[in-house]
């Protein structure tokens, strides 16, 4: 997940309140919910010192109309004095409950570990007359967010089914259906190379017809290949079909964070070997402040009071995050780019 949204929050000016409600199970008397665990927070806050107008701010925001939303999603709002700054869906299904913090930078940790258990996808459910794609965030553990989707499908009207018959005639219709599916196939590579190139997501994933699979790979670029997979399970027939495709989605984006948690171990104890990484608060948040920093590494669970602030100035410092599961002083370390 890119973290460069969070620039904007950094940009205004402290104090902030930073709350999480973890999403729950939907509910006729949600209202009543949301306000006893709002108002809990909201004394927790105020006991810290949030001023009245912040509070007012996060008001605003969690007391909705639609607050059957605020329960089954979750949330995670940071404001300051004069507004919110962040306002997005917290799927925190961690078990890690409802929680307020309120200081001089947000505490975004939570966020952010989150942010690195999440795969960006672009899925390709391909057949032979073009595609539906959809850009989607794909958590091992959660519900997938879908963000969008386009269905991509040739300009010719044609027949593409060949005869089954084997006279001359019928071999020019089968070679005109197969140069109809290419075309369709290129349509839909076209389209997936433009949403690459602007959404950079980490997995592109092919999945759908067995006929319309190859045709569809065999057009896509040098660039998308690099990031491709494929599955055969499931589809969109009926709620079944895709849910069985979306368990397979989860299954590669499980395999992608584990392979990603481990390079990132892995890059620690050779960067460690070669006096190019430290560990703890205060040295990593020297590091951070000279821009020496080119990877912040959090423990994959646990964060720790005062992480904070060095993840604002890592932001600010284009340094970029991951998790690891081996001991590490304070629970963060950095890999250093000198």
């Amino acid at each position: 997940m890119n973290f460069e949204n969070l620039r904007t929050v950094y940009d205004n000016q402290g104090p902030f309140a930073t709350v999480y409600l973890e999403g729950r199970s939907p509910a006729a008397d949600a209202e009543k919910q949301v306000r006893l665990r709002w108002d809990e927070l909201r004394e927790n806050l105020a006991s810290a010192g949030a001023a009245d107008e912040i509070l007012k701010n996060l008001d605003d925001t969690l007391i909705v109309e639609d607050i059957t939303e605020v329960q089954t999603d979750g949330r995670i709002v940071v404001a300051n004095a004069a507004g919110v700054v962040l306002d997005e869906h917290w799927d925190a299904a961690l078990g890690t409950g409802d929680t307020a913090h309120y200081g001089q930078v947000p505490e975004l940790g939570a966020y952010v570990r989150e942010g690195c258990r999440l795969v960006d996808m672009v899925l390709v459910i391909a057949n032979q007359e073009g595609a539906t794609i959809r850009e989607l965030r794909v958590s091992p553990q959660h519900e997938a967010t879908q963000q969008d989707e386009s269905v991509v499908s040739g300009d010719n009207d044609e027949d593409i089914h060949a005869p089954r018959q084997g006279a001359l005639s019928h071999n020019q219709i089968r070679r005109r259906a197969d140069e109809i599916v290419k075309d369709n196939a290129r349509a839909v590579a076209d389209q997936v190379d433009q949403i690459v190139r602007a959404r950079e997501p980490d997995l592109v994933v092919v999945a759908g017809e067995v006929q319309g699979r190859p045709a569809v790979k065999a057009e896509l670029s040098t660039r998308v290949t690099e990031l491709l997979e494929e599955t055969d399970q499931g589809g969109t027939d009926d709620d079944a079909a895709e849910d069985a495709l979306y368990d397979a989605l989860k299954s590669l984006a499980s395999d992608r964070v584990q392979a990603k948690q481990a390079e990132d171990s892995e890059n620690l104890s050779y960067s460690k070997a070669h006096d190019l990484a430290v560990e703890g608060q205060e040295k990593v948040s020297q590091a951070v402040g000279r821009g020496a920093v080119a990877t912040v590494l959090l423990n994959y669970d646990v964060g720790s009071e005062g992480e904070g602030a060095i993840l604002a100035d890592a932001v600010l410092s284009s340094a970029g995050f991951g998790l690891v599961d081996a001991a590490v002083a304070d629970g963060i370390a950095a890999l250093l780019r000198y």
